[in-house]
């Protein structure tokens, strides 16, 4: 069996992976949401094309293939950060194949290639394609435009293997957001110390050389995707089988007891294992740390700015601000716990105490936002009224729409390992849909109140709504509880054969 042959083999078992996956059936339904958000941001993205190739046609200071490339660095900053939310990142499956006789990166090259040809880098077609049917095709000929959409497709290409290698150098530490970071930084300095001029002219040079073809153009491209590739293919071969192999640094640490915690009985016990959990376990830990630092960014971002001053983004990032803290963690309710699940399921009411102590828990966690947020009050941006009211809509609606994942959730989610997996398939399609249902369906109603009612009335009015939920949380728990339980054999089958 020739390498070809081999890599499309390895490709056919991903796809059998992932539908065996125990929430392959859920993520069917699911996905149809998610095609049609992606529909939404085809026709955005093609209604910005269409606009700025208007803007090119009515100038004469530049040619169209000129202006493409001045706006293509922001192009790919916003793709490379999009990645991050929008991107799922499906585990590397090494284990099956540790012992088998194969070079020894054949799959990991596999997972680059996958990567490589996904149908996520074809979305950027719905900006260029119609700009440069509008503006190049018939100005300067049909090989000026295909020269045009190669190129930029070579570059989505490169900017996901930066993704890639980025994201797994994060994954393994947080530090490494460094790396992105200054690289962008570096990029758009010019920007900032008003060379505007010089950083457009820089760019907009390219235009000409892909546009009619010049070898050297193209030629750099590819040399900047095979250095990539090499660096990449050495980076996940390198942590992925340490992971599989377990080559970690096992420290002593001293184990902390929480016995305030001792009087709230089951309760409490279950707070301090939640507690632990956030401690101990890698996986849980990175994310509550990028989570705060997230956080923090953006109160300084909002108190000491005025980029979301506008009236939609200052309810979007003081809903998202408050939800993240939930979302992020609980959305994989149980995906956790579901590598002990067999012990859970020792006593009847052990998955209720269980849930009745994650919500106690990360309920009082959403004061940490509350206080990191308390700046921009000083600063008037926002006011102790929307910080409260934001607060308890995380603690109430926002979180019941996240706990019911509670009931469909069978995944397990490991605990440490970041980069290998047997599921496939980590990420469920449904938990991006709940997600995207309390991040914004909040915006929306916020939006339509202020329509009817003042600013204060409009929070003092979610305030309320929110309360009775947080008010009535063992209702809806024990409904969450009951609904768990008939499924309960479903979903332990679902988290035995994923872990």
């Amino acid at each position: 069996m020739n390498k070809f042959q081999l890599l499309k083999t390895l490709h056919h078992h991903v796809k059998l992976s992932e539908k065996r996956s125990p929430i392959y059936e859920q993520n069917k339904v699911a996905k149809f949401f998610t095609y049609l958000a992606g529909c939404f941001v085809i026709v955005y993205l093609m209604f910005l094309s269409v606009l700025f190739a208007l803007i090119v046609n009515d100038d004469d200071s530049m040619t169209s293939y000129e202006f493409l490339m001045g706006i293509v660095p922001f192009m790919l900053v916003a793709d490379f950060f999009v990645r991050f939310v929008a991107q799922q990142t499906p585990s590397q499956l090494v284990k099956p194949y540790l012992l088998l006789p194969i070079p020894k990166y054949t799959c990991v090259e596999c997972f680059l290639y996958n990567s490589m040809l996904s149908t996520n880098n074809l979305i950027w077609l719905a900006f260029t394609l119609p700009y440069v049917i509008m503006t190049t095709i018939f100005s300067y000929g049909f090989f000026a435009a295909l020269g045009l959409l190669v190129a930029i497709q070579l570059m989505v290409v490169v900017n996901s293997q930066w993704y890639m290698l980025a994201r797994t150098l994060i994954n393994k530490n947080l530090l490494w957001w460094l790396l992105p970071v200054c690289f962008y930084a570096l990029v758009l300095l010019p920007l900032f110390i008003d060379k505007y001029d010089l950083f457009f002219d820089f760019f907009t040079s390219w235009g000409e050389g892909f546009a009619y073809w010049h070898p050297l153009n193209y030629l750099i491209v590819l040399v900047v995707l095979c250095i990539l590739l090499q660096i990449n293919k050495r980076v996940q071969y390198k942590f992925t089988y340490n992971e599989a192999a377990g080559k970690e640094e096992r420290k002593l640490k001293k184990v902390s007891e929480f016995k305030f915690l001792d009087r709230y009985g089951e309760i409490g016990e279950y707070v301090k294992l939640e507690i632990k959990s956030l401690m101990r376990n890698k996986n849980l830990r990175k994310t509550f740390i990028a989570i705060t630092l997230l956080v923090v960014a953006l109160s300084l971002l909002i108190s000491l700015t005025d980029v979301y001053s506008d009236n939609f983004s200052r309810a979007f990032w003081v809903v998202y601000i408050f939800v993240i803290y939930n979302a992020s963690i609980n959305i994989k309710i149980m995906g956790y716990e579901g590598n002990y699940i067999d012990c859970l399921m020792v006593h009847k009411e052990n998955i209720m105490q269980l849930l009745t102590a994650k919500y106690y828990f990360y309920t009082f966690m959403l004061l940490l936002p509350f206080l990191i947020m308390l700046p921009t009050v000083f600063t008037g941006k926002y006011t102790i009224l929307m910080l409260t009211s934001m607060l308890m809509l995380a603690a109430g609606p926002a979180t019941f729409v996240i706990m019911q994942m509670a009931v469909y959730n069978k995944q397990s989610v490991p605990l440490n390992s970041k980069l290998i997996g047997k599921g496939g398939m980590e990420n469920s399609y449904l938990q991006l849909v709940a997600n995207l249902i309390v991040l914004f369906l909040p915006v929306a109603l916020i939006s339509l109140l202020k329509l009817f009612f003042s600013e204060n009335m409009t929070f003092l009015i979610l305030l309320i709504f929110s309360s009775l939920f947080v008010v009535a949380h063992r209702l809806w728990i024990g409904n969450i509880y009951h609904r768990m339980m008939k499924r309960r054999y479903e979903n332990i089958e679902g988290f035995r054969a994923s872990r």
